[in-house]
């Protein structure tokens, strides 16, 4: 890292290295992590050791011999070949020639563009050039129509097993999986959020991290900003920008593929990134994308302890496992079984929360905001006693007596639905 260095880049390495100290290492180590071999390391409060000047090499304390061996963290970056998801694989290229982590990559091929094999091929081989290791180029099947969200399932489900594979060949420390999302991902988010009418969870955009799955680029909001936010707007979120990621590759002289179908508008987020938001910033003064940034971060704070909260009151709620019955007679396991006065106590705030994450435990989908809706009123008891269908195969229903169940009062029952052929 010489005086040179673009600041983009040194914000990428930060990031990256702030989430993968996060996920996976011990609180003691992430400290030591977090800092580049070449940077100053900040003073400490109070300093326990005098920190050397710029000139001066930081000095490590010898390891000892009998000390066990810490194998460094291991990511699989998610590459595309373009700017977003290049701009982080060569940034994790350089943490891994540091021995700060062992990086490999996964090129995804969806097949849905004419060309993409050919362009994949070529992230790939720019990938290894790199020094990345292991780099696959998966080809996954999308179903008819081909949308975003099917195409999106497939990639999720390839970059799983890879990262699987890589743990099942080679014993270690588990495999994160890094995408190249960024803050203007997250403001395009942010606001079809809101032009949906959503609540929460959906306001705090796209999760940082989510069990494997680590985006970097999208920041951690307790810090200051890292990235070079579009004018105006420095030091109003952190992360990094879709402008940051492509002086990146710029800089690395990385060949960047451009997608034809991001120049669509027949998609809603493209119109979103390509008419809505620069008319939003021209409009207001600037400054739009910045703010819907930290609107996320706020809202996932928020969102973040409801969903613990809703999750703790499940659990109060629940009736155990074994008192529920089937039509049959047999005994229905897999019901979730609430003690409805409980239910209908919940703070408006946590009962919808809390009926979904019922629903998902049933073996349902995430409900709509309609079918929450229905469900929360066959709760408090307005209307029929159910069914009420959701999706998934889940159906819903109220009993007065809940004695069957195992308890001495109403109850709600969350039963999976055979599907017939």
């Amino acid at each position: 890292m010489g005086g040179n260095l673009p600041p983009q880049l040194a914000a990428a390495r930060a990031a990256v290295r702030e989430a993968v100290a996060a996920w996976q290492l011990p609180q003691a180590q992430r400290d030591d992590y977090r800092y580049d071999d070449d940077a100053p390391r900040p003073a400490a409060t109070p300093p326990a050791r005098r920190e050397p000047t710029s000139l001066e090499p930081l000095r490590r304390e010898p390891q000892r011999s009998d000390s066990p061996r810490i194998e460094p963290p291991r990511v699989l970056v998610a590459c595309s070949g373009g700017a977003d998801s290049l701009a982080l694989a060569v940034t994790c290229a350089f943490l891994a020639s540091r021995g700060r982590l062992a990086a490999g990559a996964v090129v995804v091929d969806h097949g849905l563009q004419a060309g993409s094999a050919d362009a994949a091929r070529r992230a790939a081989d720019q990938l290894t050039d790199r020094g990345l290791s292991p780099v696959e180029v998966l080809a996954v099947d999308v179903p008819a129509p081909g949308t975003e969200e099917q195409a999106r399932a497939a990639r999720y489900a390839a970059l799983e097993a890879a990262a699987r594979r890589w743990e099942t060949a080679e014993p270690g420390p588990p495999v994160a999986v890094l995408t190249g999302h960024t803050l203007s991902d997250q403001a395009e988010q942010v606001l079809l959020g809101l032009a949906r009418g959503s609540g929460t969870r959906s306001l705090a955009g796209i999760p940082a991290r989510r069990g494997r799955f680590l985006r970097p680029f999208l920041g951690t909001p307790s810090r200051g900003d890292a990235g070079s936010a579009p004018a105006g707007t420095e030091g109003r979120a952190d992360g990094l920008w879709r402008a940051d990621t492509e002086a990146i590759c710029a800089h690395e002289r990385l060949q960047v593929w451009h997608d034809p179908t991001n120049a669509e508008r027949d998609a809603l987020r493209n119109r979103v990134r390509l008419d809505v938001l620069p008319y939003l910033e021209r409009e207001l003064g600037g400054g739009v994308a910045a703010n819907l940034a930290r609107t996320a971060a706020l809202a996932a704070a928020d969102a973040d302890h409801l969903d613990a909260e809703a999750e703790q009151a499940l659990a109060g709620l629940r009736l155990p496992p074994g008192g529920s019955r089937s039509d049959t007679g047999a005994p229905a396991s897999g019901d979730v079984v609430l003690r409805l006065p409980a239910v209908r106590d919940l703070d408006a705030a946590l009962r919808p929360r809390v009926l979904r994450l019922a629903v998902r435990a049933a073996g349902g989908e995430a409900p709509t905001f309609e079918r929450t809706a229905a469900l929360e009123r066959l709760a408090v008891g307005r209307g029929s006693a159910g069914p009420v269908q959701l999706a998934g195969h889940v159906a819903a229903y109220r009993v007065r007596d809940g004695r069957g169940h195992g308890f001495q009062g109403p109850v709600l029952v969350l039963r999976r639905v055979p599907v017939t052929a």
